[in-house]
């Protein structure tokens, strides 16, 4: 079978050598799976040794070997992937993210009569293909906070269910700050050259996607049908913007300041921030300290809740690992169906630290953003990641600017709407 993409002998040359450098583990794993072995590509680095324990568990209780080749942080994993295919080695599970499917059109198993899909809502599907992704953890974008600020200030979550009772809850915080030691209410930063996936690509994800059922396609399929913005809704989450941008933290609000946003969130000198679950980390880790020394406080988090009613957050797979058509296909079945059930998702949840996107898994990790985001799972009240069907660079490389010219006071939330729309019908005019 032809690979789609057209690479040069030359490119293609430099790709395998790359490959074949990345670490060791990649060396060792180069041979293609014999029967009763099979390949996986884990571009989670960070977690390599936990893949590895969960190959050998897998291995120990199933007699097949797996062997996992571990692309190292920073090395790009769909070049290496194309590496392997044209050198006639490719792997027999693969990680892909959203953007990355596209490369593989016709070359991967449909997954759809599998029995993990019917416990997910976070499969990665195609339309034409089926379903191709199995998710192997979930994150998950919604307003993060503080629950002992909030219950400092007697505010209760389940209480801010839209834009009233969300400025309410701002306005009754920013009245308590200077006694509660807040540096602001809420960490937003709209910096574009370093930031910019955040406002361009995760905030504005939430326009596209807040309250709606993760099939529910509506806003994106408007966007990408010549770049067109619902008027009444957009308006109503640039008002939001509005509100963070007024009780935002000057210090980040406008700078390349994604370190100090979070640390200064998990130091307990915010009530909310503008980023997601992956966050729990930091907290956990580089800035655990300062974490503590704020009482290691529970946190929570709210919808995006721009228009009443809105009670999702919006969860997916950062990534997914998928068959291809040409390997063990029916041995790398059976590990998939092995990692949605106990013991593959025992190793995954409590020692890789993933949150599981399995409806069923009673297993909770340790980051501090899974027991909530657990609950948003199992209640069914997740909504998609459709800003990962924008065109590529739109959101980091076009949007993003919109909201910093909001966020400096160049625009008001007119002239944003306005600087909205003229940047999407010029992003999709060019396509």
């Amino acid at each position: 079978m032809v690979y789609r993409k057209i690479i040069s002998v030359i490119t293609a040359f430099s790709l395998i050598l790359m490959s074949a450098g990345c670490s060791k583990t990649v060396q060792e794993a180069e041979q293609p799976a014999e029967p009763g072995t099979i390949t996986l590509l884990n571009i989670k680095s960070e977690v390599g040794s936990q893949i590895g324990d969960l190959a050998k568990e897998y291995s120990k209780e199933s007699g097949v070997s797996v062997n996992v080749i571990n692309v190292p942080a920073g090395v790009d994993a769909q070049a290496t992937l194309k590496g392997y295919y044209l050198s006639d080695q490719m792997p027999d599970i693969i990680a892909c993210e959203a953007a990355g499917f596209s490369n593989w059109d016709g070359l991967l198993e449909d997954l759809s009569d599998q029995d993990w899909v019917q416990r997910t809502d976070a499969s990665y599907s195609d339309s034409t293909y089926g379903v191709l992704g199995f998710p192997y953890t979930t994150e998950a974008i919604g307003l993060a906070y503080n629950a002992n600020i909030l219950s400092s200030c007697g505010i209760d979550p389940a209480s801010i269910t839209g834009p009233e009772s969300l400025q309410s809850a701002f306005e009754t915080i920013d009245s308590k700050k200077n006694e509660l030691g807040l540096t602001a209410v809420i960490g937003f930063c709209a910096e574009p050259n370093d930031v910019g996936w955040s406002a361009g690509n995760h905030i504005f994800g939430t326009y596209l996607d807040s309250g709606l059922g993760r099939t529910d396609t509506t806003y994106i399929d408007m966007l990408n049908d010549g770049g067109k913005i619902d008027d009444e809704r957009f308006s109503a989450f640039a008002n939001m913007i509005s509100l963070f941008i007024k009780y935002s933290d000057p210090a980040v609000l406008t700078e390349s300041a994604y370190n100090e946003q979070v640390a200064n969130f998990a130091a307990g000198k915010y009530a909310f921030v503008t980023q997601g679950s992956w966050i729990g980390a930091t907290m956990t880790g580089d800035s655990s300290a300062d974490y503590a020394a704020a009482g290691n406080f529970e946190v929570g988090m709210l919808p995006y809740c721009f228009l009443d009613g809105q009670d999702t957050i919006l969860t997916s797979a950062p990534s997914w690992w998928a068959i291809p058509k040409e390997g063990n296909v029916e041995e790398a079945k059976a590990f998939l169906q092995w990692c949605s059930e106990d013991s593959g998702q025992k190793i995954l949840v409590e020692s890789a630290g993933f949150i599981s996107p399995f409806t069923d898994c009673k297993y909770v990790a340790s980051d501090p953003f899974a027991k909530v985001i657990s609950s948003y799972i199992s209640a069914g009240k997740t909504s998609n990641w459709h800003w990962q069907n924008m065109p590529s660079g739109l959101g980091q490389n076009g949007l993003s600017f919109a909201f910093y010219k909001f966020a400096t006071g160049e625009l008001d939330p007119e002239s944003f709407i306005n600087e909205v729309k003229s940047i999407t019908s010029e992003w999709y005019s060019k396509l």
